[in-house]
């Protein structure tokens, strides 16, 4: 919102043509919001989007993500009494254990750069002396791009049924959540660098490095490694010094080395990247060595340093919007590299045509 109201003033003061869209994204984990929202067509009619995302470093996110699909499998069997009656049950929780184990035996025979995690959602009770009648497990599945996800989903999928038949339950497959995998942009990515460079590191001061200091020793050395090896830190504009993680919070920004690298995360930017040609960009929200998904981010999540690293992306964002709005060579670089990723392939969106936003089931 602050780099559209600062970019979107500046046009207007300049009397600069152009149209400044902001969208709040909600759903981004879990939910597939900008997924539903490029089905919906609100990004049909637009030139470029670009965002932001927190983390540990300062610098431009050019990712290979994952393509990502999200199942429930639910298993409805028969109920008995497990002591007296049980050749009379079917248990489901049975057929979850069984599809768990068969998934885990797939492991071995599908691409190396796919994964697959699962979380049982239903035991079905916690009565050991209960034939379970129902159970459910939540899978992810990963892969580098869309149709090998959904390829594998099918694996799956048939492993869920050879779980059934083994039981003599029934099985039913539950759409969730989806996010196609992403497409970087290297015309916009190196722009949005360049401006990076010119705007300098961010400002944190003494009090910011305290708060950080002690949320950072609660990571071992090697998280602090995994980190940096995650972020692919390899170098650092505004310092010739080796990012270690000395500091707790990162003073500088990482190299851009002209290239993407591949992260096994996935995200629904990927979708909106099919459509029309997308960057991001990190700015250093969380102390070096925070893992995504801890109770360390959301710690750090309203400390003034976030705040810092938050209004340093808007000023990222609004540049890099000023400069496609400014040289329309830059667009059409950046349209010309997407049309040669997307290579004639149109975007087709893996949600079910019957699901819909917010959808439960």
């Amino acid at each position: 919102m602050q780099a559209r109201m600062a970019l979107a003033r500046h046009l207007t003061d300049c009397g600069l043509p152009g149209t400044v869209r902001y969208y709040g994204c909600p759903g981004e984990e879990g939910g597939s919001g900008k997924t539903f929202m490029v089905r919906a067509g609100l990004f049909a009619d637009v030139d470029a989007a670009l965002t932001w995302h927190p983390a540990p470093f300062n610098g431009v996110r050019s990712t290979n993500n994952l393509a990502v699909l999200e199942y429930y499998y639910r298993f409805k069997g028969i109920a008995a009494h497990a002591a007296n009656a049980a050749h009379l049950g079917r248990s489901a929780l049975d057929a979850v254990e069984l599809m768990n184990v068969g998934v885990n035996f797939l492991r071995e025979h599908m691409p190396q750069d796919c994964r697959v995690h699962y979380a049982i959602t239903d035991t079905g009770g916690r009565a050991a002396n209960v034939v379970q009648a129902q159970a459910e497990v939540l899978y992810l599945i990963r892969a580098p791009d869309m149709r090998q996800a959904l390829d594998l989903a099918a694996r799956v999928g048939k492993v869920a049924k050879g779980a059934a038949m083994m039981t003599e339950t029934r099985v039913e497959t539950v759409f969730d959540t989806v996010s196609t995998n992403l497409l970087p942009n290297i015309t916009l990515e190196t722009t949005m660098h360049e401006n990076m460079v010119a705007l300098g590191p961010i400002a944190f001061d003494e009090a910011d490095l305290a708060f950080a200091t002690p949320i950072q020793q609660t990571f071992t050395e090697e998280a602090i490694r995994s980190s940096i090896r995650l972020y692919q830190i390899k170098g650092d504009v505004f310092s010739n010094a080796k990012i270690d993680g000395s500091t707790p919070l990162h003073l500088g920004l990482r190299e851009f080395e002209g290239q993407s690298h591949f992260r096994a995360g996935s995200t629904d930017v990927g979708d909106v990247s099919w459509v029309t040609p997308t960057a991001q960009c990190w700015t250093p929200a969380w102390a070096i060595g925070t893992n995504p998904h801890t109770w360390q981010v959301v710690a750090q999540g309203k400390s003034p340093a976030a705040h810092k690293a938050m209004a340093h992306a808007a000023k990222v964002l609004a540049t890099t919007g000023l400069s496609l709005l400014t040289s329309p060579q830059l667009l059409a670089a950046a349209k010309a590299e997407w049309a040669d990723k997307t290579d004639g392939r149109p975007y087709v969106c893996p949600i079910p045509p019957e699901v819909l936003p917010g959808a439960r089931h």
